[in-house]
């Protein structure tokens, strides 16, 4: 009897452990999905966070970008400021020329009005001799 009561307190043990050992590879497998699901998140926030990298870089790459295009209109504005100082110079001594050119012209006109004068007084002169001339002709 002692056997069959030691066979009893055997298959008790037996089942026990065989119970025990479920339980325990139920938990080993519950612990594998867990760390498959960690692994999963894992991979998907690397790809998120690979993701902003390079929204990141696209948008460091646009400032640049955009960095240049400000700075070359602003060379642009500057040449074109500079143009039209330039320009404006250019009119202003054009504008002296022009003024300096009707003083000329009106000085030579003046001069030639002076020399009209002297030329009709000298032929109110000649005049007056060839006047006197003929008088005294006759």
């Amino acid at each position: 009897m002692n056997d069959s009561q030691d066979d009893t307190e055997v298959r008790g043990l037996a089942e026990e452990h065989r119970i025990s050992a479920e339980a325990a590879r139920n938990e080993a497998e519950q612990f594998r999905r867990l760390a498959e699901e960690g692994r999963e998140v894992r991979d998907h926030h690397r790809e998120a966070l690979e993701t902003v990298r390079q929204e990141r870089e696209q948008c460091r790459h646009a400032t640049e970008t955009a960095r240049i295009a400000s700075e070359e209109a602003r060379v642009t504005a500057e040449t074109t400021r500079a143009a039209g100082e330039q320009a404006r110079a250019t009119t202003e001594a054009a504008r002296q020329a022009i003024v300096d050119a009707v003083r000329a012209t009106a000085d030579a006109l003046s001069a030639s009005i002076d020399q009209m004068k002297v030329v009709e007084a000298l032929r109110r002169e000649l005049r007056a001799v060839k006047d006197v001339t003929m008088i005294d002709r006759n």
